[in-house]
């Protein structure tokens, strides 16, 4: 049978390990590097005083590492977000002004 349950996933930014999220399998983590609001997030949020994404830089979705996983389950830990919505587990510190 297969597993149902979500699965723990990292977005690199030109191999740069910016996020964690949960997707229910590799497939649909990787629709997450199209989405446009995401793209238009990840232009306009900065780490550092420097975007997190370029416009040009490859967006890959991956299995996350062990402390990826763990970063993210305590980040999402007690939060219930909308059943459209997801968990977005940053691994940068943003800047605040751009948050």
């Amino acid at each position: 049978m297969a597993n149902l349950l979500p699965g723990v996933f990292a977005l690199d930014v030109g191999g740069k390990p910016v996020l964690t999220f949960e997707a229910k399998n590799l497939r649909e983590a990787h629709e997450l590097c199209h989405e446009e609001w995401l793209r238009a997030d990840f232009a306009r949020l900065t780490s550092n005083g420097v975007p997190l994404w370029d416009g040009e830089a490859h967006l890959r979705a991956r299995y996350a590492s062990d402390p990826e996983k763990m970063f993210y389950l305590e980040a999402a830990k007690g939060t219930e977000p909308p059943l459209d919505e997801l968990v977005l587990a940053y691994l940068v510190e943003l800047d605040a002004e751009t948050v």
